[in-house]
């Protein structure tokens, strides 16, 4: 079960049978303008990382169709094991124009950083 609700994963709105009409102008968002979509930042794991990267943004009515999106998008190779999409107005981010101070506290603890501590001899891969 996929987390809109569907089995096949597909949206609700585009499942079609083949006595069925195609999903309706309301349905799909096309009566909104697509500039007034909101942008999403996605985030992809590649089957060798461990850690989600910043793979590009676009645009979508909702998430659901963000995550679809972005499959397609992203992910085309099969390269892809996990896909996240945030909106681009969830993001809060520090400027790199405030490095200096904004990262300063963490100079004045010497303690998180070991380069004091002594190695013993019998530790491995550390």
């Amino acid at each position: 079960m996929t987390t809109n609700g569907t089995a096949d994963g597909a949206h609700p709105e585009s499942r079609t049978g083949p006595d069925e009409p195609g999903p309706t102008a309301a349905a799909t968002g096309a009566s909104a303008g697509r500039a007034d979509w909101p942008l999403w930042e996605v985030f992809v794991r590649s089957r060798r990382g461990l850690s989600h990267t910043h793979a590009g943004s676009l645009h979508a009515p909702d998430a659901a169709m963000a995550l679809r999106n972005a499959r397609d998008l992203y992910t085309r190779r099969s390269e892809g094991i996990s896909i996240w999409v945030v909106p681009s107005a969830a993001i809060c981010a520090s400027s790199p124009d405030e490095k200096d101070s904004f990262f300063e506290p963490a100079a004045d603890k010497p303690y998180r950083h070991p380069t004091f501590y002594e190695i013993p001899d019998g530790v491995q891969h550390l």
